[in-house]
């Protein structure tokens, strides 16, 4: 390549990461809006002014509207639309543009039948509710791509536009068991396995004489009891979800073909119950330059766990990207006056940049039109608009310090096909990578949920909670994390299968016995062990002993703990005898810590205090319990009491309030529900 085209290409990619670091310091508000329901030049000036008033910065538009731009096979209808994004430039309002490939438009769905959902009964399911399209289905690929095309390139250079929002909540909408669904299956099976001869043995067929002599013998793994075919509902959630990341790819890439220079953005709703899917190879493809959700804590201002869970949310889509996150749909509906702002606030602790309403109007019509937004049905805005005003006019104050960057030292491992294969436990994976995000929400302490096999795990300690699957490229970066100084700890229900989902025959934890130093033989359910318990006790509690310490817990079923040069240092003390359930083994310079019981803050907050102290990691800020706190540099602290009482923060000389304008000398009070940005000066 000639050294002028090298030099234009390096100046040319200094000045895009400048761009973004540049739209980096900012926090954008504004409200999701949908032009499309009217089309009315009028209505959509007035609604600008409306959002220009409130001191929005953003937008975003398009979802769930694909036949708005294209209301017949390849007849485009961008002219309308035109206008509404000059609009937006005029207001300086910068646009997320959806790409809305779901919901598929009815004249694709007549055209390709294929495309229809088919349920686990046979039966095809007309297209009444969104996502009811199937996502592999070739035909359908096609003309989303094409639609993708036309749209990207369309807006590319519009100076409104911020970024393409590439789909939204892809895990929802129902799973295809259509016949082109099960071929599309087999050809995915034929690549993963080569023959029959793999496939039968991943799949032990040898089981209830369902061995196969031919591939076209495969039929879908429909589950007629709690624990049917395993090893073959994992392969075909692993193929589904294949699907769903091959076309996230293929969209992500036609964007970045055509629009270089905008950001990328989705509502990854990856977990959803009706098609969980590995978001993780999008997460770490670095394709996805801003990681969104819907952010939705529910509506009360008084209690937190919504809240908590809504932020678990935030963690476990952003991975380890480092790069802002964007809450692109937010509460509306009838939350209760400050609760919105409380929660705008709880998410800049998370690294978030963007709170995003959804919606702006109350609706008329369809699925959604009870559904409450910041403008009343007749278009007269509400009370929620003016917090929605009150949130933009106090992030405009303390933008430029964010968004917050995590300075984590701890991973939490999270396991797409042990979510999948631990639906045969009494607590899933994901409850248990819950329960260890919320033992640091509740420390003030930043923490990052990884997929081991694609982290390069530089952590201090690293949580495997029920990490069930244990493949070969997982096990050697536990081991070698631990061999070279860090500190594992793993839960209950972790390394019990292999990649194919078969339990190991070899000793357990699989892949991993000698790391921690134990073999793991049975479990126990505990209901029926408190028969025998030595304190009486009933149902699923039991008292747990770390270090001479008892703490009473709760758990439906515990590990039978053999140790193998590992340490014991925690016991079940309550039943006929103390059953070993916490060790610790030595390991290259590191540490291997198991835990024959399911993450549990009892359990694990003892240890964690020890190991916190004992491997120098940052502690949060020290604040009274119900206060959220972060350092965010050298010199500034966020701070947000989500209690009901005032809340006194200590304070090493003076400081300044930079959200409210006043000066304090030593500690302050932190009002109930309210938060505070401070400089020490």
């Amino acid at each position: 390549m000639e050294t002028g085209k090298i030099r234009f290409l390096l100046l040319f990619t200094i000045l895009l990461v400048y761009g973004f670091s540049l739209q980096a310091q900012q926090l954008y508000v504004g409200a999701n809006y949908h032009p499309h329901d009217d089309k009315n030049p009028e209505k959509i000036k007035k609604d600008i002014e409306l959002m220009k008033a409130a001191g929005f910065t953003s937008v975003r538009m398009g979802h769930l509207a694909w036949d708005s731009y294209e209301p017949s096979e390849g007849k485009f209808d961008f002219e309308w639309f035109d206008k509404v994004m000059d609009e937006m430039n005029k207001a300086g309002i910068k646009v997320i543009l959806d790409i809305a490939i779901r919901p598929a438009p009815i004249w694709l769905h007549h055209k390709f039948p294929s495309i229809d959902i088919v349920d686990a009964s046979g039966d095809v399911r007309y297209p009444n509710h969104r996502y009811m399209e199937d996502i592999g289905d070739p035909n359908y690929q096609k003309y989303a791509l094409l639609f993708t095309d036309a749209i990207s390139k369309r807006y590319a250079n519009h100076p409104a536009l911020l970024a393409y929002g590439i789909d939204n909540e892809s895990g929802d909408g129902p799973i295809s068991y259509s016949e082109t669904a099960r071929l599309r299956f087999i050809e995915w099976l034929k690549k993963k396995y080569s023959n029959l001869e793999n496939l039968n043995k991943s799949w032990a067929t040898q089981r209830w004489s369902r061995r196969l002599n031919q591939f076209e013998e495969v039929g879908f793994p429909v589950a007629t009891h709690a624990t049917d075919v395993p090893e073959r509902i994992l392969d075909f959630r692993r193929f589904v979800s294949d699907e769903v990341n091959q076309l996230l790819l293929k969209v992500l890439d036609k964007v970045n073909a055509n629009a270089p220079k905008a950001l990328t953005n989705t509502n990854a709703w990856y977990y959803s119950g009706m098609k969980y899917f590995d978001y993780s190879q999008i997460a770490y493809s670095g394709k996805m330059t801003r990681e969104g959700c819907g952010f939705y804590p529910g509506t009360t201002l008084t209690t937190n766990w919504g809240v908590m869970n809504a932020l678990f949310g935030i963690s476990r889509i952003q991975f380890e990207s480092t790069n802002p996150f964007w809450c692109s749909e937010f509460t509306t509906m009838t939350a209760v006056p400050n609760a919105i702002r409380k929660q705008a606030y709880s998410t800049l602790f998370y690294g978030n940049q963007m709170v995003c309403g959804w919606t702006w109007q109350s609706m008329h019509s369809g699925e959604e039109q009870y559904l409450e937004g910041l403008v009343d049905w007749d278009g007269i805005p509400n009370r929620k608009y003016d917090e929605y005003k009150k949130i933009a006019t106090e992030f405009k104050k303390i933008e430029k310090f964010f968004p917050y960057q995590l300075q984590a030292e701890v991973g939490l491992a999270f396991s797409f096909p042990s979510q999948i294969a631990s639906s045969y436990f009494p607590e899933q994976h994901d409850s248990q990578l819950q329960a260890c995000f919320n033992l640091f929400y509740w420390r003030n302490m930043d923490a990052r949920i990884v997929e081991i096999s694609r982290s390069a795990l530089n952590y201090k300690i690293l949580i495997v909670p029920g990490v069930a699957v244990m493949d070969e490229a997982t096990s050697a970066k536990i081991r070698d994390f631990v061999k070279n100084g860090g500190t594992a700890i793993m839960t209950s229900n972790s390394a019990i299968v292999d990649q194919t989902g078969q339990v190991f025959a070899t000793t357990r934890p699989g892949r991993l016995s000698d790391v921690f130093g134990i073999r793991i033989g049975s479990y126990e359910e505990t209901e029926m062990m408190n028969e025998v318990s030595r304190k009486s006790y009933k149902g699923k509690k039991l008292e747990f002993t770390f270090k001479g310490k008892a703490i009473n817990t709760e758990s439906s079923r515990f590990d039978i703990v053999e140790p193998k040069g590992a340490e014991i240092i925690g016991s079940i003390t309550s039943l006929d005898k103390d059953y070993p359930i916490m060790t610790s083994n030595n390991f290259g310079k590191g540490k291997a810590i198991y835990i024959g019981l399911p993450a549990n803050g009892d359990v694990l907050n003892p240890l964690l205090d020890e190991l916190i102290n004992e491997l120098g990691i940052k502690k949060g800020p020290e604040v009274p319990s119900g206060v959220m706190a972060r350092q965010i540099d050298n010199n500034h602290f966020l701070y947000l009491n989500v209690s009901g009482e005032p809340k006194e923060i200590p304070v090493k000389g003076n400081s300044r309030s930079i959200l409210f304008d006043k000066d304090y000398t030593g500690k302050f009070i932190l009002a109930p529900f309210e938060p505070e940005f401070i400089e020490i000066k």
